[in-house]
């Protein structure tokens, strides 16, 4: 049995911005607050290794997780948020043409709309995040803490759910209402896949915990 704690990176800068967010938009006062409070709940959880995300945000928060538990940190571009179109970086989010272009790649995010410039689509995200599962069920740690992004979370959930032949008319309801507070956690458990004579084939991810923030008061 394997057991992935999944933390989303502390308040960044693009969080509470009124342009959409750059990939290296480092955290804010509050956002170092807040990973100094995950840092020291992770304390009292049985990690053997702490896997980051490269983006800044995600890389600062597990840096101070790992200050606290004294676990090297990992990074790893599997981890990264989903990618938006560069012509939407550094845009104020009020501006019409950048809703517009945002609009498009939502429907890309969703699977009802082709890819939008050099953003990541649906089918982009789904495959990154079944090598992201293969990667975390085949390491050889029973405890492992990943820091990583709100958006991309719901993906690495929907897949362990729905498995790698997830359909976007699955994903879209959990797209849009699956939400995380930052360094909320949420936990899910991998066993191998194996079959049941009484309840069939076996699910090998379970969802545990969705965004608890208990830390945070």
């Amino acid at each position: 049995m394997k057991t992935v704690y999944f933390v989303r990176h502390g308040q960044s800068e693009g969080n509470v911005g009124s342009v959409f967010q750059h990939a290296d938009s480092p955290l804010t006062a509050k956002g170092i607050k807040q990973a100094e409070f995950i840092a020291e709940r992770c304390t009292r959880l049985p990690i053997d290794v702490i896997i980051s995300s490269t983006q800044p945000r995600a890389a600062d928060t597990a840096q101070i997780i790992s200050e606290n538990t004294k676990h090297e940190v990992e990074f790893s571009d599997l981890f990264r948020e989903r990618k938006k179109p560069r012509s939407l970086e550094g845009k104020f989010h009020n501006d019409a043409e950048a809703r517009k272009i945002n609009e498009a790649w939502w429907n890309s995010l969703a699977g009802s709309g082709p890819r939008v410039e050099d953003g990541e689509s649906f089918d982009d995200l789904r495959d990154r995040a079944g090598k992201a599962l293969a990667f975390l069920s085949n390491r050889a740690e029973d405890n492992l803490l990943v820091v990583t992004h709100g958006f991309f979370l719901r993906y690495l959930v929907a897949s362990a759910i729905f498995g790698e032949h997830m359909q976007s008319i699955q994903f879209q309801p959990l797209m849009r209402t699956l939400r995380t507070e930052n360094t909320g956690v949420t936990v899910l458990r991998y066993d191998s896949p194996r079959f049941s004579e009484e309840i069939g084939p076996h699910v090998p991810w379970v969802l545990v915990t969705w965004n608890d923030h208990a830390h945070l008061g």
